[in-house]
């Protein structure tokens, strides 16, 4: 698994957000993201990701699915260019690769709390984990930028762009300037999740890496 999409497993848990919540365009980010936290329980949606070198070169694009419940259910889909699943079953991280006929698991913990998306319910926990600023329009979005208050290697910087009350975008800067934007569609608020959602069993024949 490469390193930009290892990234979805801080991603991943808390992206708990909107899709149809009424809004001004013109609200505030922190107002975008504050209304859309009341009564959510999940979402589905598609999302296509680019990533660029501290250049600003494109390295790498990719698509899929993800669909998450709170508080800490998750399943990251990669269906472009290579499959790849990620399901995060509220105890375990379960990393599946086809190509490889190889599955990773670990434990579900402090990685996947750290993430800037994992503060959204929460907007106590944002101030307390993070420095908040409203950034204004740019690019037909209203953008809020986080900065670590404290230092823990997975990122330098995260914007999240809202587009009326949805989050339509997050960009994260890493350490070496490393940059990921994922651009997110089609979110369906508090759908009903087909059983299994969240579950995962290997397939036979696959080597298991890890234990759970």
């Amino acid at each position: 698994m490469t390193s930009t999409k290892s990234n979805a497993l801080r991603w991943g848990t808390g992206l708990l957000l909107a899709t149809a919540v009424a809004g001004s365009a013109f609200a505030g980010a922190r107002d975008s993201l504050e209304s859309f936290t009341s009564g959510l329980k999940g979402l589905d949606g598609d999302f296509s990701q680019q990533v660029y070198d501290a250049r600003g070169q494109l390295r790498e694009t990719s698509s899929g699915s993800v669909q998450l419940s709170v508080p800490s259910l998750f399943r990251w889909e990669y269906t472009e260019p290579y499959p790849q699943l990620i399901v995060a079953d509220g105890k375990n991280v379960w990393i599946y690769e086809p190509d490889l006929e190889q599955v990773t698991v670990r434990p579900q913990g402090a990685e996947e709390a750290n993430s800037p998306l994992a503060a959204l319910v929460d907007p106590q926990q944002l101030d307390r984990r993070y420095e908040v600023v409203e950034q204004g329009e740019g690019e037909g979005l209203e953008w809020l930028r986080l900065t670590p208050k404290v230092e823990d290697g997975s990122f330098s910087s995260a914007r999240l762009g809202f587009r009326g009350a949805q989050l339509a975008r997050m960009e994260l800067v890493d350490s070496i300037g490393q940059r990921t934007v994922i651009t997110f569609t089609d979110w369906t608020r508090n759908p009903g999740f087909a059983a299994g959602t969240f579950t995962y069993t290997p397939p036979a024949g696959v080597d298991v890496l890890g234990e759970p």
